[in-house]
């Protein structure tokens, strides 16, 4: 997994034109079986990808939180929302709240999530490949190519089933 790790922004990089290509043949006419062939498509590769095995995604992003987590994660802690917005958040260039720094600090070092019972929204969904309205994420999952194995090797089954 660490090399696969290692290489995978340059092997995102060399096949961004492809990927690019495919979000916009899907964008241009979307099957109407998009979200079920996502779906499908999120459990193959989830069946052999083991997110423990790498937490790239807590090492090198930093999710949205929302005032709904922060309230659930303050309580978790103990510590009023204030107290856990001084300590863990800071605001994005939208406004948004988001952790203060990468790696997450709830990711231990065996790549397990501290909080992980009552993490960020967008932690709970991310990679995102398997929500509703799919077609609307790709420019994000395009992105996130670069980020997580699952994604790339998702686009890759997306290129051969489209």
């Amino acid at each position: 997994m660490n090399d696969q790790l290692k290489n995978l922004p340059e092997q995102a990089r060399l096949n961004q034109k492809r990927f690019k290509k495919l979000v916009q043949k899907i964008k241009k006419r979307p099957p109407k079986n998009f979200d079920y062939v996502m779906n499908d498509i999120h459990d193959e590769v989830f069946n052999r990808i083991d997110c423990l095995a790498c937490a790239n995604c807590c090492k090198t992003t930093s999710p949205i939180v929302t005032e709904k987590d922060i309230d659930r994660i303050a309580k978790f802690l103990r510590l009023k929302p204030a107290e856990f917005i001084d300590k863990y958040l800071k605001k994005d260039t939208d406004g948004l709240w988001m952790m203060q720094q990468t790696p997450c600090v709830f990711l231990d070092a065996d790549n397990y999530c501290m909080i992980y019972e009552v993490r960020p929204k967008a932690c709970r969904e991310y990679p995102h490949l398997n929500r509703k309205k799919n077609v609307q994420l790709l420019n994000l999952h395009l992105k996130n190519t670069s980020i997580c194995p699952a994604v790339f090797e998702a686009f890759e089954l997306l290129e051969e089933r489209m």
